[in-house]
């Protein structure tokens, strides 16, 4: 376990108590350089000092320090606009993970290789068309046709990530997919909630898919180029191309936005990625960018939207739902276990057997309400 410096913390008990790096260090007998690196984790004070420093600032251990797992799960979340990851929501995603830990002996992976990621992941438009262009021929796919999930999903699996499908249900935050890497074992767990809109969902996934390619990255970078990467594969540059010029032939507002519509309809991606990819390549050619309505187009991506199903009611449509619109426990199993060719559920199995474990790991591990947790315990076991 590594420590450091709660620098956040003790720089506002030092400012709250009026005090500079040099007074701190005139009471510690310490020189200022050395207050000053601690502050920069440059340097941590020795136990003597660091005891000192707490009487100092009135702040107790647990607070003037932080304590870093080098293993410790990474985190991220397919972000809404809008919204902020805060300490609770990743806290909660690394207990996840900490209890995923578990499963990892039971993955059917034959080597346990790092799979292929990008070296220098990047938003510039250039190199995501060069880098989704290879994906595509990576999953037997042409520069315009249309990706669909059965292609993310191969992917994932070759990637050696285990795709968890759940139902959260409506969701108008960003925990609606949630990519964990556990890095003392190299794998990801994808969690990607299937009470969401057909084509959303497959925003999500090239997102997280972005997110298993580049896992150098962290926070609002690994945000911004998962985003970057999914819009340039569903809709990439020759895509783009041929849409800036026909929804410029259009000759008023209204029929642009209609043609808008029309090209995502053809392809299941939302409106927005449309006219973004479209604006990114006029920008990347020196053309005029198309700006919709901002009153109309938000009201026709809205009415879009109504005509699609989420994916849950497209998988179990034709089953018997409980009161709360949930399929039993079996079919909820056995048919994501065909849609995603995901192994979890068979992880899951394993390792509750072997260790006669409870319906509580499976509420934990899943996230779920323990009485749904524990049809899945009893369907598994």
């Amino acid at each position: 376990m590594q420590k450091r410096l709660n620098t956040a913390k003790a720089q506002q008990a030092i400012d709250k108590a009026g005090l500079t790096q040099t007074a701190v260090a005139d009471a510690l007998g310490v020189t200022k350089e050395a207050v000053s690196q601690w502050l920069l984790h440059k340097s941590f004070p020795r136990p003597n000092k660091l005891l000192q420093l707490g009487k100092l600032l009135n702040l107790a251990f647990d607070d003037l320090v932080v304590k870093e797992d080098p293993h410790a799960p990474k985190v991220a979340f397919r972000k809404m606009r809008g919204t902020k990851t805060k300490d609770h929501h990743i806290e909660k995603a690394q207990e996840i993970g900490r209890f995923l830990r578990h499963l990892v002996p039971y993955l059917p992976f034959d080597t346990f290789e790092m799979p292929p990621v990008l070296k220098s992941p990047s938003c510039d438009y250039d190199y995501l068309r060069t880098v989704t262009a290879k994906v595509r021929e990576d999953i037997n796919l042409g520069p315009v046709e249309c990706v669909d999930f059965t292609h993310l999903i191969r992917r994932f699996s070759e990637l050696q990530a285990v795709v968890v499908p759940v139902m959260w249900g409506a969701k108008q935050r960003h925990e609606n997919a949630v990519h964990i890497h556990l890095p003392d074992s190299g794998s990801t767990w994808v969690y990607l909630n299937l009470d969401t809109n057909i084509h959303d969902f497959k925003f999500w996934m090239a997102h997280e898919l972005g997110h298993c390619l580049s896992p150098s990255l962290e926070g609002d970078d690994a945000e911004d180029f998962a985003d970057a990467f999914a819009a340039s594969l569903l809709y990439p540059h020759e895509l783009a191309k041929q849409a800036y010029a026909s929804i410029m032939s259009q000759v008023f507002p209204a029929a642009k936005i209609t043609h808008v519509i029309g090209l995502a309809d053809q392809l299941t991606i939302s409106p927005w990625t449309v006219i973004g990819q479209v604006n990114k390549y006029a920008v990347s050619t020196g053309q005029p960018q198309i700006q919709p309505s901002k009153s109309a187009f938000p009201g026709a991506v809205t009415n879009f939207n109504k005509k699609y199903k989420n994916l849950s009611e497209a998988l179990f449509g034709n089953s018997e739902l409980d009161e709360h619109g949930h399929p039993s426990a079996r079919d909820y199993i056995e048919k994501v276990e065909g849609a995603f060719e995901t192994p979890f559920f068979d992880l899951l199995r394993k390792y509750l057997k072997e260790h006669d474990k409870g319906s509580g790991y499976v509420q934990t591990v899943m996230d779920m309400p323990l009485l749904d947790a524990r049809s899945i315990h009893a369907e598994l076991t």
